[in-house]
C-alpha cells in the first residue's frame, strides 16, 4: 500500500490521540487498586482502539457465530503477531493472559499491570500452575479472559499443538471457550519472529503494503461436551486447522 501524505497526516494526528491517551492512562494508573478496578478496563480497551488506530490498522471483525456470544467466556486465538495484544482488547472486553515481560516493557507494562493482565513465566511450570489458578479465580470473579494456546508467536501457521491451560479452565469453571482465528493479509509484514524487534513490527504495521487485519469469531464451545483437556484440546485445534486451510492456504 502506498501511502500518501494524507495518510502520514493522519497517522501522525492518530499518534498524537494516542500519547495524550497514554499519559492519561500512566496517570490512572496510579490510582489505588480498588478505584482503578472499577474505572480502568473499559479505558484500557479504548486505548487499544487508540493504538491500532495509531498503527494505521485496518482491524475487521467477521462474525461467523450463528449464537449470541455468551455471558461470560474464555478467548483463544491463534498468535502470528504482536498487535494480538492491543487487537483482541479493542474488540472484546477481556482480561489477557501475557509473558511476564510484557510486564517491563516502558509504559504499555504498567497499563497492562493496571488493566489487570495476568503474566506467567512460561517455562517454568509453578508459574503456568500459578497462572492458571488465576485464570480460574479471574473467572469465578466474572471476568472473560484472553488466552494464546499456541503459547506465543509461533509464526503465520499454527503450532505443532495447543497448551492444555485454556480447556482445563474451561472444563474446571464450565465456562465456554470462544475461538477466534486471526488472518493478516500482508503476513509477512505482520509476522512476528526473530531477528525483528517490537519496534520493527510497529514499523512494519505502519507501513505494511497490506493493512487489512481479520479478525474472525466462531460459535463459543461448551466444555460440557468433553470428559478431559486432551479431547477438547484435538477437537478445538481440528477446527483451528479447517480455519487455516480456509483462510491462509
Amino acid at each position: 500500500m502506498l501511502l500518501t501524505a494524507a495518510h502520514w497526516l493522519r497517522m501522525l494526528a492518530g499518534w498524537v490521540d494516542l500519547t495524550l491517551h497514554t499519559l492519561l492512562m500512566i496517570v490512572l494508573a496510579l490510582l489505588p487498586r480498588s478505584l482503578a478496578r472499577r474505572i480502568y478496563p473499559p479505558l484500557f480497551h479504548a486505548w487499544c482502539r487508540t493504538f491500532v488506530k495509531a498503527l494505521n490498522v485496518d482491524l475487521r471483525l467477521h462474525q461467523h457465530n450463528r449464537l449470541p456470544l455468551p455471558r461470560q467466556y474464555i478467548l483463544i486465538a491463534n498468535h502470528p503477531s504482536a498487535l494480538e495484544d492491543v487487537g483482541v482488547p479493542a474488540l472484546f472486553p477481556v482480561v489477557s493472559l501475557a509473558k511476564a515481560e510484557v510486564a517491563d516493557w516502558w509504559f504499555v507494562g504498567r497499563i497492562a499491570v493496571a488493566a489487570g493482565t495476568l503474566f506467567v513465566q512460561r517455562e517454568s511450570a509453578e508459574s503456568r500452575q500459578a497462572a492458571l489458578q488465576a485464570i480460574v479465580d479471574g473467572l469465578a470473579a466474572g471476568k472473560n479472559i484472553c488466552l494464546y494456546p499456541e503459547g506465543g508467536c509461533k509464526g503465520r501457521r499454527l503450532f505443532k499443538m495447543f497448551r492444555y491451560g485454556a480447556f482445563e479452565a474451561s472444563l474446571r469453571s464450565g465456562v465456554p471457550i470462544l475461538p477466534v482465528f486471526i488472518h493478516y493479509e500482508a503476513q509477512e509484514d505482520f509476522e512476528w519472529q526473530p531477528p525483528f524487534t517490537l519496534l520493527d513490527k510497529l514499523h512494519h504495521f505502519m507501513t505494511t503494503r497490506n493493512n487489512r487485519a481479520n479478525y474472525h469469531v466462531f460459535d463459543a464451545i461448551d466444555p460440557a461436551q468433553f470428559a478431559d483437556k486432551q479431547s477438547y484440546s484435538d477437537h478445538v485445534y481440528g477446527l483451528y486447522q479447517q480455519w487455516q486451510a480456509k483462510y491462509l492456504e
